[in-house]
């Protein structure tokens, strides 16, 4: 089964192709001129994907050395994220299936990451989470954590309130001149300093929950964190902070990471769950993949985080979502594949 995957929800112009449920081909644009407004401009995001969807589909399957009448399935990102980024993937994609009259399956972009644990790429140490499993997906719009089910359905039962995890540390990172995106930059910074420098809020984390009708205590916020450094930096002369930079970022990444930890761990206590997987472009931090795989080995739980190159925006990922949902039967023939659209092409003019 040979799949064409498309990912455009945001500044990531990407395209993938799975052959048999293996990665073969897994291409990514990233879009720098970002870093001049300090975050992302849509209507910029949109135009870049436009200059770029052909090419980069045209590599992906150059790539994985076939052709693209040879696919059975096209895949893309429906939703949610920009909407102006996600409709360019998204008609390209349905463009492309109703000419090839191919299978189109459209993929939900926060399931994707859930289930981008199950990227396969060849590694010999390549093996899948048992169902259930706790999935906590952590990127720069999001911060949920849900328990998912072997027909890929999946309960969230814990979110962010307010800002997501990668937001906090964008946010921050710029108030702290590191640019946009930020989040790289302090991992390497908060690896030469002390965590331990400055204590930043760790918010909701006093009542964590002793029953399974108190889910409101997995939930996540992070604004009152951003203002808490705000309003420490204010404090402090330009001197200091320069001084301190990297011990600044190492304290403001701990209070990220010992929120996040806690609250999944908590959660896979209280549902009994005792396998964990955590994606998103936030999953990538040296400093909370390693918490979690010192935490998880030392109570005996099974812990799968993809590839830093699977974890940020990626079309591998919508690859195989809609790989899993093939082989269960869970999409819909569209009309593209009907005979009416098939002798409309027959037709000779």
């Amino acid at each position: 089964m040979k799949i064409l995957g498309l990912e455009t929800s945001c500044d990531e112009t990407s395209a993938a192709v799975l052959i048999g449920g293996k990665v073969v081909s897994n291409l990514i644009s990233s879009q720098a001129l970002h870093q001049l407004f300090g975050g992302v401009v849509p209507e910029l995001a949109s135009r870049e994907h436009e200059r770029l969807i052909v090419p980069i589909t045209q590599q992906a399957l150059e790539a994985a050395n076939i052709q693209k009448s040879e696919l059975d399935f096209i895949a893309a990102t429906a939703g949610p994220g920009l909407i102006g980024a996600v409709m360019v993937g998204l008609n390209f994609a349905q463009a492309l299936a109703f000419a090839l009259r191919k299978p189109f399956v459209p993929i939900n972009h926060i399931e994707a990451h859930i289930f981008s644990t199950f990227i396969d790429d060849g590694t010999p140490d390549f093996s899948p989470p048992h169902f259930p499993f706790l999935s906590l997906i952590v990127s720069g719009g999001h911060t949920l954590l849900a328990i998912v089910q072997e027909d890929l359905s999946y309960e969230v039962v814990g979110h962010t309130i307010d800002d997501a995890a990668g937001e906090a540390f964008d946010k921050t990172g710029k108030m702290l001149g590191l640019g946009y995106p930020a989040g790289a930059a302090m991992d390497k910074l908060a690896q030469q300093g002390d965590p331990h420098f400055h204590r930043f809020p760790r918010a909701m984390m006093t009542k964590l929950p002793s029953n399974k009708s108190q889910l409101e205590n997995f939930h996540f916020s992070f604004s009152g964190l951003k203002t808490s450094v705000q309003t420490f930096l204010r404090s402090k002369s330009t001197e200091f902070l320069q001084t301190h930079l990297a011990d600044i970022c190492a304290s403001i990444q701990a209070a990220i990471v010992d929120v996040l930890v806690e609250k999944t761990l908590a959660a896979a206590e209280t549902f009994g769950i005792r396998t964990l997987s955590i994606a998103g472009g936030v999953s990538a931090n040296s400093a909370l993949r390693a918490k979690f795989k010192a935490e998880c080995a030392q109570r005996g739980l099974s812990l799968h985080i993809p590839k830093p190159i699977f974890s940020t925006d990626n079309a591998a990922m919508i690859a195989m979502l809609a790989h899993l949902k093939v082989l269960r039967g869970q999409y819909e023939p569209n009309r593209y594949n009907t005979r009416a659209f098939a002798s409309f092409f027959d037709r000779p003019d």
